[in-house]
């Protein structure tokens, strides 16, 4: 049974969508007392970038499909294009231009609040866009440094057309402005800002001059970090988790660090840090934190399903925030393997839980704690084990990660070998880069990770070590990227004993939905020359995608997998095993809803003759 919103405490979340979750918006219901519907008609005596910005430009246009509360509202909305026309003329570099803006006939300018108007009423837009004006001469005065530090380097106002001959665009002395004052920040000037603008326009010659003023004010170190806004959080906590430290030289890199180290905490629906309004006279800059913290826990379920392997459903629980330091404590149960018809002793059953302490020691290093019990039925072999571990994840940078640490596992195979059983410890590293621009529909960036966990079988004695590889890279074409290419390249070796005297599950297997799609999952391996198959020393997997938008919500792919395993020998190309297939995806706000259709190349007598695969988010 689910509790309803009025709990304060809980959220819900379902398929990867919340539900429930303590909202601090109120939607507001606009009423119109005298509702003056309108139609506009819009001409421009330029066409393309410059009528485009007009018209984004145009509350009349914006609003048409919604009436007008009364005249007085509509003649309102009107005088208010007038100046937001200007500014969009100015913008494009415009600074000669007229607008006319009729109602009924009548300049918008020139009507009285009371006008009786027709209903609805005809609203024209003209706009003569007049001569195209360059700067003749632009400086900056109190212009920043030039420095030697690649982190503190600002792009050159000249470089965004802030210079002599180019086209003189409001938004260039924007932008300018923008790039003058953040060149001064990040040389460590906390408060510094634009004094004065002064642009003149001169129409005999159709040209600009612009000087910008800016003043760098004082070089600035961070100051205390003070916390309000905290219900269950220690507070003391918070600001340490900022990184900000007393007395650090000022840089605004700090400050979005510091942001994304709080989101990282997964307890805050809000988190704003505020600078003082001086700098001290000790040269430091206090700044408060202003937090507003989310539900204290948090449950969903969700689903998979694929014809291969059947259907999975699961659930986890949350819980944040368990001792005051943003701990978390998530607890996931999952059945697989569900078909049809029902048989429970095909099931597949997971339980595990997962600790995590944010800022073990410093802010960016997390303490992680697993364990888990699970009975799996795999193509090849059954798992029954229970494990754990424990280690560190360090977020180096906002792309970078390194983790590490121990694990235990007690497991029980039955496979052709016979039942057989394991008690193995070992250690594990990793390291991660993700240059993506998004972690569920990428459209450009690289991604890249290398793993490494020796182990030990405690029962057998016999140790070792396997090493897994993997590149993932996106390129995307076309306006907002509606064509993506996007390819995938795994690799994975083992050192150790023979393959009997090797744990199954720390052998290498391919197929399934991750892997190679029209295949089982884990169903692709060694094949003993008996008809055995088991899992491999080495592996070689890869993918291409080709991704298409249909719509702004509908898209399509088309897609080739490979994959093989080798028992001794490093994969050969030439005995990979392939899948082909094409897919739908459903775009949402949470990331692509995925269904692919995927068939085997090469099939063998044991494997399924199609595959079809659901789930959210790319393939990878």
């Amino acid at each position: 049974m689910l509790v309803g919103a009025t709990s304060p405490t809980y959220a819900f979340e379902l398929f990867g969508m919340k539900f429930f979750e303590d909202q601090a918006e109120e939607d507001a219901a606009a009423v119109i007392v005298d509702p003056q519907p309108y139609f506009v008609t819009f001409t421009s005596s330029e066409g393309g970038a410059v009528e485009n910005a007009l018209r984004n430009a145009s509350a009349l246009i914006a609003e048409e499909a919604e009436p007008a509360s009364g005249a007085a509202g509509l003649i309102a909305r009107a005088r208010g294009d007038y100046r937001r026309l200007l500014a969009a003329l100015y913008a494009e570099g415009h600074y000669g231009g007229t607008v006319s803006i009729r109602i009924a006939g009548a300049e918008a300018a020139t009507l009285a609040p009371d006008t009786n108007l027709p209903d609805p009423v005809d609203v024209t837009i003209a706009v003569t866009a007049g001569p195209l004006f360059r700067f003749n001469s632009v400086s900056i005065a109190n212009q920043a440094p030039l420095t030697d530090d690649p982190d503190d380097q600002v792009e050159l106002p000249v470089l965004r057309g802030y210079g002599t001959g180019e086209i003189a665009k409001s938004s260039v002395i924007t932008a300018a402005e923008l790039l003058a004052v953040e060149a001064w920040r990040q040389q460590g000037y906390a408060k510094a800002e634009v004094v004065s603008r002064e642009v003149i326009a001169d129409h005999a010659t159709n040209t600009v001059d612009a000087v910008i003023t800016v003043n760098p004010g004082r070089l600035a170190a961070f100051g205390p970090v003070s916390v309000t806004g905290t219900e269950r959080m220690n507070p003391e906590f918070v600001a340490q988790q900022t990184g900000l430290a007393v007395g650090q030289e000022y840089d605004p890199d700090d400050i979005d660090r510091a942001h994304k180290r709080l989101d990282r905490l997964e307890v805050f629906r809000a988190a704003r840090l505020e600078a003082a309004e001086d700098i001290g006279s000790d040269g430091l800059l206090p700044y408060n934190l202003i937090v507003e913290e989310l539900p204290g826990r948090r449950f969903g379920f969700g689903a998979t399903y694929s014809t291969v392997d059947g259907l999975g459903v699961e659930g986890y629980h949350l819980w944040r925030n368990l001792f005051g330091q943003a701990e978390r404590l998530r607890l996931d149960a999952r059945i697989a393997s569900i078909g049809y018809p029902i048989d429970t002793t095909q099931f597949d059953y997971f339980i595990g839980g997962t600790f995590t302490k944010p800022g073990f020691f410093h802010p960016d290093v997390d303490l992680v704690a697993t364990v888990s019990a699970e009975r799996t039925i795999y193509p090849k072999y059954t798992e029954t084990s229970a494990g754990g571990r424990v280690g560190l994840s360090w977020f180096f940078s906002d792309e970078l990660t390194f983790e590490g640490g121990a694990s235990f596992e007690v497991a029980r195979f039955d496979d052709h070998f016979g039942i057989r059983d394991f008690n193995t410890a070992g250690l594990y590293a990793g390291v991660v880069y993700d240059g993506r621009d998004s972690s569920v529909d990428p459209t450009e960036g690289w991604y890249a990770a290398a793993n490494l966990a020796p182990y030990f079988d405690l029962r057998g004695g016999t140790p070792g070590a396997q090493f897994v590889v993997e590149g993932r890279t996106y390129f995307g074409f076309g306006e907002e990227d509606p064509f993506v290419l996007a390819g995938r390249i795994k690799a994975g070796a083992l050192l150790g004993p023979d393959l009997v005297d090797i744990p199954p599950d720390k052998l290498f297997f391919a197929g399934g939905g991750g892997s190679v799609r029209g295949y089982g999952y884990k169903s692709i391996g060694v094949d003993d020359g008996a008809g055995n198959v088991t899992g491999g020393r080495y592996l070689l997997e890869a993918s291409l995608e080709a991704r298409a938008k249909v719509t702004n919500d509908i898209g399509v792919v088309a897609f080739i997998d490979g994959g093989y395993v080798a028992a001794d020998t490093f994969p050969g190309l030439e005995d990979l095993r392939l899948g082909a297939g094409l897919g739908v995806r459903y775009y949402t706000g949470l990331g692509p809803l995925r269904l692919d259709v995927a068939v085997p190349l090469n099939r063998k007598s044991d494997d399924p003759h199609y595959a079809i695969y659901a789930g959210i988010g790319q393939a990878f």
